[in-house]
């Protein structure tokens, strides 16, 4: 992250929450039971910046979407796939890609 103070408030509002846990310098949000999202913004990390795409699963999309917005941050328009998958990407301050996918309600597993 090129700022890390503007990544901590972006990403706790993406996430809905602060970070889970901050070791050192750097802050992570657990999104899964062995996965984080770390912002860290040491030289070490720089040449990383901008350059990450990660995709989450989700339910609730569009009440997501709308506590995005309602904080200040933008998303690129909804696509709804063939399968019924609802897929929307956001980009964070440093041009890092979240992108939410939202399986239809009736869509097994």
């Amino acid at each position: 992250m090129s700022d890390r103070k503007r990544a901590v408030e972006w990403f706790g509002v993406f996430f809905g929450r602060p970070a889970d846990e901050v070791i050192g310098e750097e802050y992570l949000w657990q999104v899964g039971e062995n996965a984080w999202v770390v912002v860290d913004d040491r030289d070490v990390r720089s040449g990383l910046v901008g350059r990450a795409m990660i995709t989450f699963g989700v339910t609730g999309l569009d009440d997501i979407l709308a506590r995005l917005v309602a904080n200040g941050i933008e998303h690129e328009p909804v696509e709804t796939y063939g399968n019924g998958v609802r897929h929307v990407d956001v980009v964070d301050p440093d041009g890092n890609r979240l992108s939410l996918a939202e399986a239809p309600a009736d869509h097994p597993g």
